[in-house]
């Protein structure tokens, strides 16, 4: 399960995680930078230099060529690139006669850093970027108006492209997100539904007619025509339960072995086991009187704690972790910690983390819990679930409570 992170509300953009095993650029980060050398490259060939020269030397080939390598980490650090490229051409323009040019590396670079860091930096950028160009190309005289001009109009309209860029890839992510969460939504209405009427019709049925079965006990005939319409009740709305989970496991592979029962809060010590043995030393401890959990409540017990130990073993490194079972009168609480110092995976903006705490933070939601997931403050990781339990267990928890007491 990945880790989550507290993002800014100033923080435009998400960078995406770079794994070190990945190569230092890609054969896309070639591509470009090639076909940008080569566009430099002609340029140099092919126009005149300030003084009305067209001279070509191949010192100068190699100075254009040369200011087009940084292009390679643009991706990784677009910000050093576009210095490193500023720098080189710089130095080309004042060592060889070239003509004046806002070149096509320059606006790689440029454009590259406009998109991976909008804002203050982009605006530094571009200013550095046209000082720069307007000092090398002008050797310390003042240009003509029309020289004058081209760089900072460039700038505006590479700069101006990324944000537009920006903004449409945004939109289009948002938009994404509204039309599957809009059809979560819909799917969950049209099962709420279906449910609903399976409930309001059949059980209902069931209830009446064991309710008329209890009250004419002593009549058989009517005791037995209601049994049997009992029984039949429940039998279509079992078939009913059965052909809407058909739907929702549609596409699913069946299964090469049957189901077993599913775990729970007795479990936990179990799933601690398979945590020390993965290699990552965990110590379980039980607060208050054990009692049964309901089955989907002890579930959401377990899940949470596999889900957390999970994300313990992937991110946290060297480390320790405990998990800790707390009963309470009214609740329950689950809580997985870890002392690590392991660098989560950075995300996408999705609110809440990723799937694996969306996941837990939904199951908590769907029993009127509360969860909590973040960063200690003396280090690691710690996730928090509580959860309140129904009016009976907490009820069969007050009697457990007495009867200890006494």
């Amino acid at each position: 399960m990945p880790r989550s992170r507290h993002v800014g509300p100033g923080d435009a953009r998400e960078l995406p995680h770079i794994d070190s095993a990945e190569p230092p650029w890609t054969r896309n980060d070639a591509l470009v930078t090639g076909g940008a050398c080569v566009m430099n490259l002609l340029s140099y060939a092919f126009f005149n230099a300030p003084d009305g020269r067209h001279a070509v030397s191949v010192a100068g080939f190699l100075f254009v060529a040369l200011a087009a390598l940084p292009l390679l980490a643009r991706r990784r650090h677009p910000v050093a690139a576009l210095a490193a490229i500023l720098v080189l051409d710089a130095t080309a323009t004042l060592t060889v006669p070239l003509p004046r040019h806002f070149g096509a590396v320059l606006v790689v670079a440029l454009y590259s850093v406009a998109r991976a860091w909008p804002g203050r930096m982009t605006a530094v950028a571009a200013a550095a970027t046209v000082s720069l160009t307007l000092l090398s190309q002008s050797n310390g005289r003042v240009p003509p108006w029309q020289d004058a001009v081209i760089p900072p109009l460039t700038t505006l309209i590479v700069v101006g492209t990324a944000m537009a860029v920006n903004r449409w890839q945004q939109e289009v992510a948002a938009n994404r997100r509204l039309l599957a969460d809009r059809a979560v939504a819909d799917e969950r209405r049209r099962i709420a539904r279906e449910l609903h009427d399976i409930v309001a019709h059949h059980i209902t049925t069931m209830q009446l007619m064991a309710g008329g079965a209890r009250a004419n006990i002593a009549e058989p005939e009517v005791v037995q025509d209601a049994l049997v319409t009992l029984e039949a009740s429940g039998r279509l709305a079992l078939r009913e339960m059965r052909q809407l989970l058909d739907v929702l496991r549609d596409g699913d592979e069946p299964e090469a072995v049957p189901s077993q029962p599913q775990p729970g809060a007795d479990d936990l010590g179990r799933l601690v086991a398979e945590s020390r043995l993965a290699g990552l030393p965990t110590e379980f401890s039980v607060h208050g009187p054990r009692r049964p959990l309901s089955p989907t409540v002890g579930l959401t017990v377990f899940r949470i704690a596999q889900e957390a130990l999970t994300n313990a073993r992937k991110h946290a490194g060297p480390a320790r972790a405990s998990v800790q079972l707390t009963y309470r009168q009214d609740r329950v609480t689950i809580e997985v910690r870890d002392d690590g110092g392991g660098t989560p995976p950075q995300e996408a903006a999705v609110g809440f983390g990723g799937y694996g705490l969306i996941g837990m933070r939904e199951r908590v939601a769907l029993h009127g819990g509360t969860l909590t997931a973040g960063p200690q403050a003396a280090g690691g990781f710690a996730v928090v679930a509580d959860l309140p339990l129904t009016t009976d267990e907490a009820d069969e928890a007050a009697v457990q409570h007495e009867g200890v007491g006494r």
